[in-house]
């Protein structure tokens, strides 16, 4: 028995393996649990391992692939096409492995532990504002339904819990109220603190990072950005051009065409929500500068903006962004502003 190819279906305790031969030919099925996965594969000759870029494969990749396998992980949703009918385990990891055979198929590039352990403190920062983001929501309600409205902003509802928990204008709540409001109000400053500490972490991370410091030289791109960019995109050389990095992380238009006639929508927020949604706002952020200055890339928005809403000129900032923060890395360099010449 000679595998070539070996799909494996992850799951939480058990797995499915498919073996194909050269041929294409299934010459394995066998379903163990995962450790048991790690020890079969060090029993084999060096072949190609595929599985879907789901949780715990990049764990699973990395200790096959130093057993002296080709690790390829794939999107589930490329995946898919493949399964035949009555979809089960071993369907699952036979569509894996045939779809790994195919020329065309796009692979998600192996992680390291480094990049995995600044992509959970991301979604651990994310997790936490949005808990804040709730809780302020949720004071703002409760004062409101006892007679008190919170103009918009962190400052203002701070001064207005400030005002009435440590002055005698907060007279008009229930001493019940009184205490809880000074529990949130704890609680909000708890979050508060936990996530200065973990933009602290990001800025040390960025400028200790040559990668990451070379890419917060591009306007809109902070040490938040910076970070999560580059632990998420890892080998800047897997994207052959600066477009392909934009249509991973959605920021290009989505092509409707049919009978030849070409047709272009919305983006098609493909990838990950949470580098598409930094961009985007670091794009808006650095919007009002950049259309006033004097280069290139000032006059292209001055353009834009002419014949477009300002939303549609964001996100067109914000794909050209995803392209410059290739340019950087593929070529090593910090971002230089061209002035347009008089």
């Amino acid at each position: 028995m000679t595998i070539a190819v070996l799909g494996i279906d992850l799951g939480k305790n058990s797995c499915s393996l498919v073996g194909l031969d050269a041929t294409g030919r299934v010459v394995l099925r066998r379903r163990m649990r995962r450790e048991g996965v790690i020890a079969f594969g060090a029993k084999l000759p060096g072949c190609v391992v595929a599985m879907e870029a789901c949780c715990g494969a990049h764990h699973m990749g990395r200790a096959l692939a130093e057993q002296g396998h080709t690790v390829r992980l794939m999107s589930p949703e490329y995946v898919r096409p493949y399964v035949k009918a009555q979809k089960n385990d071993d369907r699952d990891a036979e569509a894996i492995a045939e779809a790994a055979t195919r020329p065309t198929m796009r692979f998600v590039a192996l992680k390291s532990e480094a990049q995995l352990d600044v992509q959970t403190l991301h979604r651990v920062r994310d997790q936490l504002v949005g808990e804040r983001t709730a809780l302020t929501n949720q004071i703002r309600s409760v004062l409101l339904e006892r007679g008190h409205v919170v103009a918009q902003g962190r400052a203002k509802l701070t001064a207005c819990l400030a005002a009435l928990l440590d002055t005698d204008a907060g007279a008009s709540l229930t001493p019940r109220m009184r205490t809880l409001m000074a529990e949130v109000r704890e609680r909000w400053q708890e979050l508060d603190q936990r996530i200065a500490a973990l933009d602290a972490e990001f800025a040390e991370q960025a400028r200790i990072n040559e990668d990451a410091r070379r890419l917060t030289t591009i306007p809109g791109i902070g040490a938040l950005n910076a970070t999560a960019l580059v632990a998420a995109i890892g080998d800047v050389a897997s994207f052959a051009r600066g477009r392909d990095l934009a249509a991973r992380l959605g920021l290009v238009p989505r092509q409707v065409t049919t009978g030849g006639k070409p047709r272009l929508v919305g983006i098609t927020k493909r990838g990950s929500k949470y580098l598409r949604k930094t961009l985007v706002q670091g794009a808006r952020a650095a919007l009002p500068s950049l259309r006033q200055s004097d280069t290139h890339l000032g006059q292209w928005l001055r353009g834009l903006l002419a014949r477009s809403h300002v939303n549609t000129a964001v996100v067109a900032l914000a794909a050209k962004m995803a392209r410059i923060v290739w340019a950087l890395l593929r070529h090593g360099r910090v971002y230089e502003p061209a002035a347009v010449a008089a």
